[in-house]
């Protein structure tokens, strides 16, 4: 008699009714960068008309012609890409060097600082006594301003935290036997071994940065300093007279140039995350470790 495999068991009413669920599900997180993608390639007649719903009608690369045309979107876009690259990098490093010693049992304080870091999780200083801290410092106007006033983000520094714990004590006990300083111990070993749960941390600081638009309103006066999800909010919001112009000038309608703003805004996203997965399913696992 042969007995059905585990994988071929049978489908339940259970399973049919969680299926049409991440179907919508699904159906609803696709469709609007469907139609997104859509309109920013359409011809302006057919956008006016509202006949885009899913596929581009007459396909037109106008839109995105204008928009590399204009030198605000491409400087923002430089903008986002710098602020992005250099507040991940300061993020990943700051929470590496403060989750070591929070990590140890034997760190003088430890307790007390503990505390005082998860108290900052339901407390906060507020935006005006921030700024002011940020304008004594003369940090207004300059990319300081935006990655520095979060160089840590709690979470982030106690899931990294955990995973340290979670490494074996005797990783240590033998590099101190040999000799290793701290310093040594965390940059030659700890951080190296905790790269699933930085990789996992820092597609969370990416994305914080990468769609941040609040702190660079609150900190950056210059229009020439501001990144690409300010000038996105500004044409979406105000729908100001010169990104109209543009559009009259080149024959679109003013949907086109955000649509395809926004889906130039979404290409890096969409390219790091397929490739940062993997790590972050493993960061999630703050417990593995291979022996």
């Amino acid at each position: 008699m042969v007995k059905s495999s585990p994988l071929h068991k049978r489908f339940t009413f259970f399973d049919a009714i969680l299926a049409v669920l991440l179907g919508i599900v699904a159906i609803a997180t696709i469709y609007p960068v469907v139609y997104i993608v859509a309109v920013s390639f359409s011809e302006t007649a057919y956008i006016v008309q509202n006949q885009v719903v899913l596929w581009p009608k007459g396909f037109n690369l106008e839109a995105y012609k204008q928009i590399l045309e204009n030198p605000r979107i491409p400087r923002a876009y430089g903008n986002t890409i710098l602020y992005t690259t250099v507040g991940t990098a300061i993020n990943l490093l700051m929470t590496a060097v403060a989750a070591y010693p929070l990590s140890r049992p034997g760190f003088f304080g430890r307790k007390y600082f503990m505390i005082a870091i998860v108290l900052t999780m339901f407390l906060t200083g507020g935006i005006i006594p921030t700024y002011l801290i940020v304008q004594k410092l003369h940090l207004i106007d300059s990319i300081w301003a935006i990655v520095l006033p979060n160089a840590i983000w709690t979470v982030e520094l106690l899931i990294l935290k955990s995973f340290y714990e979670s490494m074996s004590g005797s990783l240590r006990e033998s590099a101190v036997i040999d000799g290793a300083s701290e310093y040594r111990i965390l940059f030659n070993i700890m951080i190296p071994l905790s790269k699933p749960a930085l990789a996992s941390i820092g597609l969370f600081y990416f994305m914080g940065h990468w769609n941040s638009f609040f702190i660079p309103m609150i900190y950056l006066n210059d229009n020439n300093l501001y990144p690409l999800q300010v000038v996105l909010r500004d044409m979406l919001i105000f729908d100001t007279s010169k990104e109209t112009g543009v559009a009259q000038q080149a024959n679109l309608t003013p949907q086109a140039l955000k649509n395809a703003t926004i889906f130039i805004s979404m290409i890096p996203v969409l390219l790091i995350y397929p490739f940062a997965q993997r790590y972050f399913a493993k960061g999630i696992m703050l417990g593995s470790e291979k022996g």
